[in-house]
């Protein structure tokens, strides 16, 4: 029997067939809340979707290509170099990189270093006690400064390891503050950004039409007077990362400049310009404040009189400035038009749905709301009602038509007292 009656809903609900029914409420709340949220859903539509998105439009990604050059001057004076003039072969370190290039701010010198024998710096993990016996190491290692030769020697007043490596050592000591090339926030750099969208064949660079000769060689951005000039001076770019560059200068750091372009190509070519920020993207945490900066060593090779190799090491302390170009262009196309028009419409048929929720749940009539919204009708019933009714109704004309039919009985005329039957038709 279970079997039977499990076999008859599953071929019930097999055979089934659900059609819409309009049911007309005439209520102030539920209509406010249909209206409302049909409200809310075509701004929606129009205004984020259309509006302030685009959805009309086709999209294509940016691809970028950037060149810079760093032009100035700075003058540094001190007791190892005396007085110096550089220039920017000596501060551009490489001369060029991809998207990206770095001034020297700060440097700590060591003059005069050859490939020789000399004492290690001392330090309290390097010391030579109870390992060597006739100043003799016993065991020889390598260190960061050079390879130990397996003696012990005097640095200054306390024994330590003598190492093979290019001597004079390098000092381990803080760099100088203010930094040696203070006057590098004076200098500028002319960024040469060149960005296109293939998708829709247009190419454009951040030196703008109007923009000569003549205005480039005096022109220095500035987001008020001068806002479209391709060139900056590196202060001005680090002070709007709300940093201080004499700072920053001394152990150097990493800046971000970020070249944005949101073309919208239904509009004229002349609206489509870059957009300048900057930010600085080391991190600088003063609580933990390891390692901080950015810097690296680097030598220059000479002769000396002995037809020694001789070198002159340079920790070089400076800012690397980061260009990054992100951009986006729309153009009209009748495809997402069309796919955003037909989300917008789904959505609207989603307000139906819910509102037929809030109403067979929520609402205190939902009970006659839930009577009047589901019928069931079945298929046998409506036959064998169809015939009922048929028999009803033949019934009912079959009586009319016998009320309507006059009795065929003859109609009795007296004449002279003398009966005479006639028919009446």
């Amino acid at each position: 029997m279970k079997t039977r009656g499990c076999c008859a809903s599953i071929c019930q609900c097999f055979f089934e067939y659900s059609t819409p029914k309009i049911l007309v409420i005439r209520s102030f709340k539920v209509g406010t809340l249909n209206r409302i949220t049909q409200a809310l859903v075509i701004a929606y539509v129009i205004g984020y979707v259309c509006v302030l998105n685009k959805g009309y439009q086709e999209t294509d990604a940016v691809l970028s290509s950037v060149t810079t050059k760093v032009k100035g001057i700075a003058l540094t004076n001190t007791s190892d170099l005396g007085l110096q003039i550089w220039d920017v072969a000596d501060y551009v370190i490489p001369p060029q990189e991809e998207s990206s290039f770095f001034v020297l701010t700060n440097l700590l010198i060591t003059l005069n270093q050859t490939q020789s024998r000399c004492p290690n710096r001392l330090a309290k993990t390097i010391v030579c006690t109870l390992l060597f016996y006739n100043d003799v190491l016993l065991k020889s290692d390598y260190l960061p400064s050079g390879v130990q030769t397996g003696k012990c020697v005097y640095s200054t007043v306390d024994k330590t390891c003598e190492v093979l490596a290019w001597c004079p050592l390098e000092l381990d000591k803080e760099p100088p503050n203010p930094p040696m090339l203070a006057d590098a926030e004076n200098f500028t750099v002319l960024i040469k950004n060149s960005i296109r969208y293939p998708k829709f064949n247009f190419n454009k660079r951040n030196i703008l039409p109007y923009v000569n000769k003549t205005y480039l060689e005096q022109c220095v951005f500035n987001r008020i007077t001068d806002p479209d000039c391709p060139i900056f001076r590196l202060k001005d770019m680090v002070t709007e990362a709300n940093e201080d560059f004499q700072t920053m200068a001394v152990h150097g750091g990493v800046m971000g400049v970020q070249i944005r372009w949101e073309c919208d190509l239904d509009m004229p070519s002349s609206w489509c310009v870059p957009r300048y920020t900057f930010r600085r993207l080391d991190n600088k945490d003063p609580v933990n404040n390891v390692a901080p900066g950015y810097n690296f060593r680097f030598a220059k090779y000479y002769k000396n009189g002995n037809n020694e190799e001789t070198r002159t090491l340079i920790k070089g302390f400076g800012i690397r400035f980061d260009v990054m170009v992100f951009g986006q262009a729309g153009k009209f196309n009748i495809v997402p038009t069309l796919l955003n028009v037909g989300a917008g419409l789904a959505l609207l048929g989603l307000v139906t749905v819910v509102c037929d929720w809030i109403v067979l749940t929520c609402m205190t009539k939902r009970n006659i709301y839930n009577e009047q919204k589901y019928s069931y009708v079945d298929d046998f019933q409506l036959v064998s009602n169809s015939f009922s009714n048929l028999r009803m109704t033949c019934s009912i004309l079959i009586m009319q038509r016998i009320v309507r039919i006059q009795p065929f009985w003859p109609k009795v005329i007296i004449l002279d007292k003398s009966p005479v039957f006639s028919n009446p038709l």
